[in-house]
């Protein structure tokens, strides 16, 4: 197993390294110019050339790209060009956190309610309750979470009153945990409604193999009860393919919301990577794209690692 997280982790690496090279070469091939982008089409063409001379941007191509790989070993990225008063790290922190706190809420809200759900599913298959989670499922992902969350904020923000249907970072800063719940409810249930529709119907497939499985009609035949039968046997190794996939959403609910931050006004990253996008802060852009990948590649190893936990015979592979 230890063999195996060094091997991913340095893959990992190598993958960064690459994503970094690449991300690079895209926000230096945009046809725009960052100084002029910045301080906007009137200002002096002194003050535009103090700046590009002040980040570096006269340098050579190969400069500034040996520039972002000694950042990333020395984990100093500078200043953001577009809030100058800020550096990269420190402009990025208070977006990530909103996100994650937003992302966190929308995961505890949605797994056991799908996972539950893709339980009874597989147990009832084909019949009206499974149809019924499937279609409910099919529906809710179908539909975009800017679109549910949209319809949330109409509903139960303007017309009923039971939540903000905006977010107000002022307002939210002054409440404790329990007060900022007004603010992230309706966000948090608009990416649980949508994401509820993936991890049942993952959840539903690897229950239906499970109890298809040989070891899981012995268990039976020894007399065990249904219910020991689904926590000790079915349940360890349905929920490996939806461990998968919830590893791939919280990839996506760091850098991918940028619909439901924008409908609820949320300063979160998504919004904040997209600002940097319009304003051509390049270090902000190039570092924020880093983080998200970082983000993904830990959540999917610590996936494979829960995996390997749970099911021996995927420890026996690592191990082989």
């Amino acid at each position: 197993m230890l063999r195996y997280i060094v091997k991913r982790v340095l893959l990992s690496l190598i993958t960064l390294w690459l994503l970094a090279t690449i991300v690079f070469l895209m926000t230096w091939a945009l046809p725009s110019d960052p100084a002029r982008a910045i301080y906007g089409p009137m200002a002096p063409e002194e003050t535009v050339a103090a700046f590009r001379a002040q980040v570096g941007l006269n340098d050579g191509l190969f400069v500034q790209y040996l520039r972002l790989l000694k950042s990333l070993v020395t984990f100093d990225f500078g200043m953001s060009w577009a809030n100058q008063n800020y550096g990269v790290i420190e402009y990025l922190k208070s977006p990530l956190a909103k996100t994650a706190k937003l992302a966190v809420l929308a995961l505890a809200i949605t797994t056991p309610v799908a996972i539950g759900g893709g339980l009874i599913a597989a147990k009832y298959r084909d019949k009206r309750a499974d149809r019924a989670i499937v279609l409910t499922g099919l529906a809710t992902s179908s539909i975009p979470e800017f679109v549910t969350g949209a319809l949330l904020a109409i509903v139960f923000g303007v017309k009923l009153g039971w939540a903000k249907p905006v977010y107000d970072s002022n307002a939210a800063s002054k409440l404790g945990p329990w007060g900022q719940l007004q603010y992230l409810a309706l966000p948090s249930l608009s990416l649980a409604i949508v994401y509820f529709g993936y991890i049942a119907r993952m959840m539903r497939a690897g229950t239906i193999r499970a109890l298809d499985s040989d070891y899981v009609r012995t268990a039976a035949m020894k007399g065990m009860s249904s219910s020991e039968v689904m926590r000790k046997h079915v349940l360890r190794n349905a929920i490996a393919p939806t461990i998968t996939v919830m590893s791939v959403q919280v990839g996506y609910l760091v850098s991918g919301i940028v619909g439901v931050e924008v409908v609820f006004n949320y300063p979160g990253f998504s919004n904040t990577l997209l600002n940097a996008v319009s304003d051509r802060d390049l270090p902000v852009l190039q570092v924020a794209v880093l983080l998200s990948a970082i983000t993904y590649m830990t959540a999917t190893l610590l996936a494979d690692i829960t995996i390997a936990w749970l099911n021996p015979r995927v420890r026996l592979e690592v191990t082989n």
